[in-house]
């Protein structure tokens, strides 16, 4: 049934196609959208005019700080028609509300069914959620009812205690996890401390979510390689926020996640607001197909990101996006030296004597950024110390402070009864 999706047709057919969509969704926020009714009118802008894919590029962007300001105002329908409300986790500031009509949720069904189809998991297979479903969470939701709509059977442990997954996992039997990556060296420990025997488990495949499992040239990362080391399975990559409604999921080739055109449109801009070639990195920037309660019109991800155009061997005549590289206000200047979070997280990830580490980042009396990571590890020794230091100076140029915290301490802050998702990066530049 999959091989029907627009995104085996030509390249031409899928960018007609996406242009059709577009117009509906354009006329669609010209009707029906506070913000955009008032953006088009002092901008001066006939929607009409929008012809081509290319043409988008004559509109405004839409900015976070523009969301988190006029959140009702993003709302094109009447509150009675909302049957679903998410936030988004705030991480580059204010949660933003997100409704959702029948449509939507039915939206949000079919693309985590194709992405779930993506990565190879069928009718009757059995899928295990390592992730939340409640407190808003528009994801869990997602694999939820994308699960449900391919006829999958679905195991919904949560988050976190390797013990009461393993228990699931042996009972049950899932083929697939939900997970995010680095929880899955839990998992390992715990199975290889309490004899186990993971590698003969049912488990064959992971849709890894919340970490970067390849590099900007789609090579395994550190994380990825230390997980395969230990346990043959395969790791499929997604990524998706809320503001998208959609996700980019990793076929069995893992050449980045394949676009779904029915539900989005991309670009990559640099910063001067221009678009970068294809396999530069930039900021993602995307306009929602089909979204009725909140809909968003070239709307700024932040996140730092690369186009993949070449053919992929499953077929599918769809980009690819690679992996979050970054996110642009999390964007680190030390000593010279452009970071991003993510390189660093992958880089700790490195050493299996870490079971835990935060970064943060402040910024000195002289405005210069300053970074400082806190680890809770087994060997907390001036040799080790430098061993870690020097990693990072071959790998990064730089060598940032680096402490070292009991383990309860760093969970208390790691792990914040009041966050979605494990505290590992804090950003104090702002306060």
């Amino acid at each position: 049934m999959e091989k029907n999706t627009i995104a085996y047709h030509s390249k031409e057919e899928i960018n007609r196609f996406q242009v059709q969509l577009l117009k509906l969704q354009l006329q669609y926020l010209a009707n029906h959208s506070p913000y955009y009714k008032k953006l088009f009118s002092v901008h001066g802008i006939d929607v009409k005019s929008i012809q081509t894919i290319e043409d988008l590029t004559t509109l405004p962007l839409t900015s976070k700080n523009d969301l988190q300001l006029h959140n009702d105002d993003f709302f094109c329908v009447p509150q009675h028609e909302i049957v679903d409300y998410c936030t988004t986790s705030g991480t580059l500031g204010s949660p933003v509300t997100f409704g959702l009509t029948e449509s939507d949720l039915d939206r949000l069904a079919k693309n985590e069914m194709q992405s779930f189809q993506i990565a190879g998991i069928q009718k009757g297979d059995v899928v295990q959620l390592m992730t939340t479903i409640d407190r808003r969470f528009m994801a869990g939701l997602a694999y939820f009812l994308g699960l449900r709509k391919l006829g999958v059977g679905i195991i919904r442990v949560g988050s976190g205690i390797p013990q009461m997954q393993w228990d699931s996992i042996l009972k049950y039997n899932p083929n697939y996890l939900v997970s995010v990556p680095s929880f899955l060296l839990k998992l390992i420990e715990f199975a290889e401390h309490h004899g186990i025997d993971y590698k003969k488990s049912s488990v064959k495949g992971v849709i890894c979510i919340g970490e970067a499992l390849r590099d900007k040239d789609l090579n395994n990362s550190v994380l990825t390689q230390r997980i395969l080391e230990k346990w043959d399975i395969k790791l499929y990559s997604t990524y998706a926020s809320t503001e998208m409604g959609a996700a980019f999921t990793e076929c069995e080739h893992f050449q980045g996640g394949h676009v779904q055109p029915e539900l989005i449109i991309t670009e990559i801009l640099d910063d001067e607001e221009r678009s970068v070639a294809d396999g530069e990195s930039g900021e993602l920037v995307i306009t929602t197909l089909g979204v009725q309660g909140v809909p968003l019109l070239r709307f700024k991800t932040g996140d730092i990101v690369r186009k993949y155009t070449t053919s992929c061997a499953c077929g599918r005549n769809t980009y690819r996006i690679g992996a979050v590289e970054g996110r642009k206000q999390h964007m680190v200047k030390y000593k010279g030296t452009t970071l991003y979070p993510p390189a660093m997280h992958d880089l700790l990830a490195g050493f299996p004597q870490i079971s835990l580490h935060q970064i943060e980042i402040s910024r000195n009396e002289i405005g210069t950024d300053e970074i400082v990571i806190r680890i809770s590890c087994s060997n907390i020794s001036e040799e080790f110390l430098n061993e870690v230091k020097d990693h990072f100076r071959a790998k990064l140029r730089v060598a940032p402070k680096i402490e070292f915290v009991a383990l309860e301490e760093l969970q208390r802050s790691v792990f914040n009864p009041i966050s979605r998702k494990p505290i590992i990066f804090v950003d104090n530049r702002e306060a």
